[in-house]
């Protein structure tokens, strides 16, 4: 039975892992954000009430 004959199908698994392992995590990483988060500020702000016009 062919379809049983792990030669190819092994090779296969593992060349996709490599890719998933090596290649991915590295274009993943290397990639730059156009806006860079802000550190928040370690005290809390002072909010106003809202006043709602019909009330």
């Amino acid at each position: 039975m062919p379809q049983l004959n792990p030669a190819p199908w092994l090779a296969i698994l593992l060349f996709a892992w490599g890719v998933f392992l090596v290649i991915i995590p590295a274009k993943i990483t290397s990639h730059l954000y156009p806006n860079t988060p802000t550190p928040l500020d370690a005290s809390k702000k002072k909010t106003q009430p809202w006043t709602w016009p019909w009330y």
